[in-house]
């Protein structure tokens, strides 16, 4: 199992599909019932704490590249504030149209009061999944 890093940062050396455990926040950040907006390194995420559990995904919604951090959560999952579909916080899943496709979920682990995130190198360089990439 990897070990945890640095606030934000994933190991610089991480052999390709290695998942590293990087520290995003304080615990104390997401409070249950809450979503909030954190990044890995430029890995933008949503992280979310459901009945004291932390989960993390991906932090755009598949249907129209919303926010997913500016949601709330609901009995099935997170809710996108845009047009309200539904994604299921274990799977990424979606559980309420109109998102047809699923958001990318990553592993979590709270350890001495801090969440971590498991990223790879491959999600830090893609920046994650957004259907719509920026215009450079």
């Amino acid at each position: 199992m990897s070990t945890p890093e640095a606030a934000g940062t994933a190991h610089p050396q991480a052999k390709p599909g290695a998942v590293t455990f990087v520290c995003v926040a304080r615990s104390g950040q997401v409070p249950d019932g809450y979503v909030r907006r954190f990044y890995a390194d430029s890995l933008e995420l949503c992280v979310a704490r459901s009945q004291g559990k932390a989960y993390a995904t991906s932090n755009y919604c598949t249907h129209l590249d919303c926010l997913l951090s500016s949601g709330k959560l609901v009995d099935d999952g997170i809710g996108c504030s845009c047009h309200g579909s539904v994604f299921d916080l274990e799977t990424g899943e979606p559980v309420c149209p109109p998102a047809t496709e699923p958001i990318k979920t990553f592993p979590v682990r709270e350890e001495d009061g801090q969440i971590y995130v498991g990223v790879t190198p491959e999600d830090i360089a893609t920046g994650g999944p957004r259907r719509r990439k920026p215009v450079k």
